[in-house]
């Protein structure tokens, strides 16, 4: 008997497509793997070149497959049978990636409830973060697909510019006090038949 699919497709609020729990997942389950044609880094170079420039007339970004399986090869997983292309980037995920025995596999690295998109972190470098923006929508969002311990980086980078204080002193200007002749008050009577407003 096959194992049950933990997954199932539908429709993303993250980008289009995503993959979602078809049940309660508990932490550190194996879930799917990430599979597709083994290709030397000269070649994976070649494909996201040409992927990245189809994606530019399409206003939801790219649609580039690539994961890195170790210093010489990685894999293009845009092949139908891989759907584990489907899983979006999150800047506060519940999987992660694990390179074993040459395979890619993605695990839960919480408890995930049934109906919950899966996600991971891409774990994109801060070079031309430009061209990848996030809509993962979490509390941890930076804006953009950047791995995690860049994204402080990132936010210094993003963050407005103090400023530049000039170097110039102002001179100060001695204020003078002038004598003024002062009247002295007088109480006025209240109106007839009335109290004194206050």
């Amino acid at each position: 008997m096959a194992p049950k699919k933990l997954y199932k497709r539908s429709q993303s609020k993250i980008h289009k497509r995503g993959l979602f729990a078809a049940y309660d997942i508990v932490d550190e389950t194996q879930i799917i793997q990430y599979i597709g044609n083994k290709v030397t880094n000269k070649e994976a170079d070649d494909i996201y070149d040409e992927s990245f420039e189809k994606s530019k007339n399409h206003k939801e970004g790219g649609a580039v497959y690539l994961f890195e399986l170790n210093k010489r090869y990685q894999i293009d997983g845009n092949v139908p049978e891989n759907t584990a292309r489907l899983i979006n980037h999150s800047c506060d995920p519940n999987c992660e990636v694990e390179v074993e025995k040459g395979e890619i596999w993605i695990y839960a690295i919480k408890d995930i409830k049934k109906d919950e998109e899966l996600s991971y972190d891409y774990g994109y470098d801060l070079e031309c973060f430009e061209d990848h923006p996030c809509w993962c929508g979490t509390d941890k969002c930076v804006g953009y697909i950047v791995a995690e311990d860049q994204r402080n980086k990132l936010k210094k980078k993003l963050a407005p510019k103090k400023p530049v204080r000039s170097s110039v002193k102002k001179k100060k200007v001695k204020k003078t006090k002038t004598k003024t002749k002062t009247k002295k008050k007088t109480k006025a009577n209240p109106p007839a038949g009335g109290k004194k407003k206050k």
